[in-house]
């Protein structure tokens, strides 16, 4: 039976469809939204064998344009934005003056003076703000348009999402490349149809207006069903970026960790001025973050303690039995310098000792 839905929370365009097919909903980053329909295990192996469909709604669409909408955004990200092509996308992140980590994105290029930026649902104000203030700071005149509430995002992920989207409409749009980003039509409006996704699968994200959402969905459902098309949740969604190596805002990634505490130093580039760049000229990395895999089926979970010849070394940021690979898995933070690939840890699950090994990442990785 479906929960009956706090009335202080934000609501998804989907929602009546949440409820129709008996999902079970939760607060997620002040949203009600479903966790899962039937099993976690079916729905996550439905993406890596099938296809999945993913109510992404909650997540933010900020519409940023003017002229000199690139150079605002350069000031905005730790990676240029002026340099990127028209269609294209750009996963990077915002910065605090300290070089602390707010938010981490995907920035899309629409047009010369037009850009999307897709942010993570609780970091949806702290994004706006910042982006209205930095873009302000270089030309008053760039707009800053958060989009949220009037748009929708459905997912389409899995080795079918091509044989889905082509039988919904999107034929002309399927053959752009990863990280690519295309306008399309549905049913006489304009969505925006990407290449990208966080389940470490080939798949698509529609982005439109709120009230053709339902209508969409409906019809993802009617053509995806000879494909296996599995309404998802976010808990398959987890365990699916997990499996893949790509970090969760608020487990792996924080305002106290720098991009280079988490492996992605190389991510900052230099050749332009953005907030937070001078200090993260002269911050040197603290931590690394690490794939372990262990046996059995014990998981470990976040904020495990990590120990290394009885010293505590680190803490476990996320983890799970994966239900793909059928052993343990998980991320974690550790202070430098890393132990090797191949080095046994011990970890500490539920007052435990439980052995696990460094492993590189990501856990699973698609057939090409």
């Amino acid at each position: 039976m479906p929960m009956s839905p706090d009335l202080n929370l934000l609501t998804t365009p989907l929602l009546s469809a949440h409820e129709d097919a008996g999902a079970l909903l939760i607060d997620f980053a002040g949203w009600n939204m479903p966790v899962r329909y039937t099993s976690d295990r079916q729905e996550h192996e439905a993406v890596r064998t099938a296809v999945g469909m993913f109510d992404l709604s909650h997540m933010a669409q900020i519409f940023i344009s003017g002229a000199q909408a690139a150079q605002g955004l350069n000031r905005c990200f730790i990676s240029p934005m002026d340099k990127m092509s028209v269609g294209r996308a750009k996963y990077s992140m915002l910065t605090n003056d300290e070089g602390g980590i707010l938010d981490d994105l995907i920035v899309y290029r629409l047009a010369d003076d037009e850009y999307l930026v897709v942010a993570n649902a609780s970091n949806r104000e702290v994004v706006v703000r910042e982006v209205t203030k930095r873009c302000s700071e270089v030309d008053p005149d760039i707009e800053v348009d958060d989009r949220t509430r009037d748009r929708a995002i459905i997912a389409v992920q899995g080795p079918h999402a091509v044989e889905v989207m082509k039988a919904a409409g999107f034929a002309d749009a399927v053959d752009i490349r990863y990280y690519s980003i295309t306008r399309a039509e549905f049913e006489g409006e304009e969505v925006l149809v990407a290449r990208t996704g966080y389940t470490g699968e080939d798949g698509f994200e529609v982005y439109l207006a709120a009230d053709k959402a339902r209508r969409l969905w409906d019809v993802f459902l009617e053509v995806g069903a000879d494909a296996g098309i599995t309404r998802c949740g976010l808990a398959c969604r987890d365990t699916l970026r997990l499996e893949a190596g790509m970090p969760l805002y608020g487990n792996e990634l924080s305002a106290e960790l720098s991009p280079a505490d988490v492996g992605m130093g190389r991510m900052v580039k230099f050749d332009h001025e953005f907030v937070g760049s001078q200090a993260l000229s002269k911050r040197e990395a603290r931590y690394a973050l690490i794939g372990l895999r262990g046996e059995g089926r014990r998981a470990a979970r976040a904020g495990s303690t990590v120990l290394h010849d009885g010293k505590e070394v680190g803490v476990v940021t996320s983890g799970v039995l994966s239900p793909t690979l059928g052993y343990p898995i998980a991320l974690a933070r550790v202070t430098l310098p890393a132990p090797d690939v191949g080095t046994q840890l011990d970890i500490d699950v539920r007052g435990k000792t439980q052995p696990m090994t460094v492993v590189d990442t990501p856990f699973y990785s698609r057939p090409k």
